[in-house]
C-alpha cells in the first residue's frame, strides 16, 4: 500500500535554525531517503518551496481564479512530502515518525487511494 507523508513545519523554522542546523537537517533527510530507497520503501520524496512561491487555482462560480501565495496567516506550512510503500498504516506511521523533520513539525500520513475508471 502507498502512503503520502506530508511534512508540516513551523513557518519561522528557517529563521530559528543556525546555518549549521539547517545543513544538518538536509543531510539527515538525504541519509534517510537513501535508507528508504535501499529498503525499497521510498517511492518519491521532495522538499517544497516556501508558501510565497505557491499558486492556488480555484473555480469561483464559472470563472477560474489564480492567486499567488502566501494565502493565509499560518503557523505551519507544507514543506515537503514522502510517498512510501508500507504494509499497513502502522508501518507507514513507523516510517513517518523517523522522517528527520518530524523533530520540528508534524507529519500527516494519508493512504493513497487507487482510482479506477468506472466500467461502462
Amino acid at each position: 500500500m502507498r502512503f503520502l507523508c506530508l511534512i508540516y513545519m513551523p513557518a519561522d523554522l528557517e529563521s530559528t535554525l543556525t546555518p549549521s542546523e539547517g545543513d544538518t537537517l538536509i543531510a539527515e533527510h538525504f541519509a534517510y531517503d537513501e535508507g528508504l530507497r535501499r529498503s525499497g520503501t521510498l517511492v518519491l520524496s521532495d522538499a517544497l518551496e516556501m508558501p510565497d512561491k505557491a499558486i492556488v487555482i480555484r473555480p469561483p462560480g464559472s470563472a477560474l481564479a489564480t492567486t499567488d501565495g502566501p494565502f493565509a496567516e499560518t503557523k505551519e506550512h507544507l514543506a515537503g512530502f514522502y510517498v512510501v510503500e508500507a504494509v499497513d498504516p502502522a508501518g507507514a506511521t513507523e516510517i513517518a515518525r523517523r522522517i528527520p523533520s518530524a523533530q520540528y513539525g508534524a507529519i500527516e500520513i494519508r493512504p493513497i487511494r487507487i482510482l479506477t475508471l468506472p466500467s461502462t
